[in-house]
């Protein structure tokens, strides 16, 4: 079983901490404000920086953790500022997660042993958040070597005496109870009574009742209003109730607007102000008129020598001006002909690049060797054509001549023999 928890009767274990702790972060958010408020957070942080204050349960719950994140941020970065340590203002488009790194980073750098991981301060809120605040707060104020001062005992009141200054302000002025009295019966329709009012014939009525002896009860005799008025208090504690409750005793009187008196008395200062502060402006605009019109007539004898001065040029310019007209003029004139000239310019170019490019096409036509090449193709296919034929041709030749031998030979032959036979015969 753990050293935190205690086991109960029924076996079951509970924590072993205070009820209160689930709201430690709380005084912990808490004594951060103060310490903020210690180290001129209002001017240093809120205005010169621009960000949001922030309030004394901002990082202890979570509300916004978009905004809670930037603000641990921007803060953080602040207090190293504070701390003596370089640490740049962050803005909304840095990446969150090397900035809450190089936050836990620095903060090791300081000494502070920390296990938490980046992930943790996500949320923007929670204990870790108001730790690592907590520390950096701390060192700032120990950057600017601020002390806690030991608390001052306060000096015990001196015992109110008779003869002792009184308080001007705890005095009842009697004079002004009776003016306020009157102001309220004459104009008891702008005033609401808050007080109950005493109420003489119920107090005649008034008895006081004994407690029942045994079974029955016994009531005492009334009480007259006479007897009532005779005090039988002590006139030592009378003093001695009187001086504590005197500090307490003070009577104000609030302005109401619908009294005519404080409407007469408050038209009668501003009447008094205006009039005093119309003679030191009358004064002043007075003042003002002169230096102005002293001014103005400056400027008008200034103009006047100015334009005299530059009568001359300013004729010249009106001559070179008339110039420029007609240079003008000239330049549109010339430039209609320059128009006319662009556009024959513009067809001849057309014109010229379509004999370009017919010239182009004729020298290629000139310079190919491919039709000559096939000339001399059809020309060695001619030749070996007609060597052919003339083989075919001399084949023909030899076969008729071997033919006309042989008929000539059988000629021979048939004519031989038919000598013969005619010579047998004869």
């Amino acid at each position: 079983m753990a050293d935190d928890t205690v086991k109960v009767t029924g076996g079951a274990e509970v924590p072993d901490v205070s009820p209160g702790a689930g709201f430690q972060v709380f005084v912990d958010m808490a004594n951060l404000h103060n310490k903020l408020k210690l180290l001129n957070y209002d001017d240093e942080y809120v205005m010169k920086w621009r960000m949001k204050p922030i309030s004394r349960i901002h990082f202890s719950v979570t509300t916004n953790p978009g905004d809670q994140l930037h603000a641990f941020i921007a803060l953080s970065a602040w207090l190293f500022q504070k701390g003596g340590i370089r640490f740049e203002k962050p803005s909304e488009d840095d990446d969150q997660s090397v900035l809450l790194q190089n936050i836990i980073a620095q903060f090791k750098k300081l000494g502070h042993d920390i296990t938490i991981s980046a992930s943790k301060l996500r949320s923007g809120s929670g204990e870790s958040v108001v730790y690592i605040l907590n520390r950096l707060a701390d060192d700032a104020l120990k950057k600017i070597s601020f002390t806690w001062r030991l608390p001052e005992k306060p000096d015990e009141l001196p015992d109110a005496d008779d003869s002792g200054p009184k308080d001007d302000d705890n005095e009842i002025d009697a004079n002004k109870i009776d003016e306020e009295m009157f102001n309220r019966d004459t104009d008891a329709d702008e005033y609401e009574e808050d007080e109950a009012i005493l109420n003489m014939e119920a107090l005649t009525k008034l008895g006081l009742k004994s407690g029942s002896v045994g079974a029955a009860a016994m009531s005492e005799p009334e009480v007259r209003p006479e007897l009532i008025m005779e005090s039988t208090t002590d006139a030592t504690e009378w003093k001695l109730e009187v001086e504590r409750i005197l500090p307490q005793l003070k009577v104000t009187f609030k302005a109401e607007n619908k009294d005519w008196r404080a409407r007469q008395e408050q038209r009668l200062t501003y009447k008094s102000q205006i009039a005093t502060s119309l003679k030191d402006a009358e004064q002043m605009l007075t003042r003002f008129h002169t230096d102005i019109a002293k001014s103005l007539e400056k400027i008008t004898t200034r103009e006047q020598y100015i334009n005299s001065q530059l009568n001359d040029h300013v004729h010249e310019f009106h001559q070179q001006q008339d110039l420029l007209a007609q240079a003008k003029q000239h330049y549109r004139h010339i430039s209609s002909g320059i128009t006319e000239k662009s556009q024959q310019l513009t067809q001849i170019t057309a014109e010229l690049s379509q004999i370009k490019e017919e010239m182009e096409e004729t020298g290629q036509n000139v310079t190919d060797g491919g039709p000559l090449v096939k000339i001399k193709k059809a020309i060695e296919e001619l030749n070996r054509d007609i060597i052919r034929v003339d083989v075919r041709i001399a084949v023909l030749e030899h076969t008729l001549m071997q033919s006309k031998v042989r008929e000539k030979e059988e000629a021979n032959d048939e004519k031989a023999d038919y000598l013969l036979n005619e010579l047998e015969f004869d």
